[in-house]
């Protein structure tokens, strides 16, 4: 289970994103996860629960915000979310492309700190 890899990393991060940002609480971690992430939603959220316990994040909630696939058509020429992350083939026309444009990314991108953190 790899999750709890990345959510021991998840916890590092964070403490010194806080760190630095001078937060002397954080509540909350927002996390993108793409549906290409190759993670599983719910492990990541159990093996964070277990990672934190003991930490300066013991209490902070894991807010994960799904990422869906976007694919580029060839023939569209656009972009498109994806129903379900497979098969591979533009909702419009049908035409498989490989050309992800988004769903693969497991980005931290922002701390909730405590009463008086910026």
């Amino acid at each position: 289970m790899h999750e709890l890899s990345i959510a021991h990393s998840l916890v590092e991060i964070a403490i010194e994103a806080a760190d630095n940002a001078g937060m002397k609480e954080v509540k909350s971690l927002y996390l993108k996860l793409g549906a290409l992430s190759g993670v599983v939603k719910e492990a990541l959220e159990f093996s964070f629960d277990v990672v934190i316990e003991g930490t300066p994040l013991e209490g902070a909630r894991l807010i994960i915000e799904d990422v869906p696939v976007k694919v580029f058509c060839p023939d569209c020429q656009e972009a498109h979310i994806l129903p379900e992350p497979f098969p591979m083939r533009c909702p419009e026309c049908g035409t498989k492309t490989g050309e992800v444009l988004e769903g693969r990314e497991m980005e931290l991108y922002a701390l909730e700190g405590g009463e008086g953190d910026a």
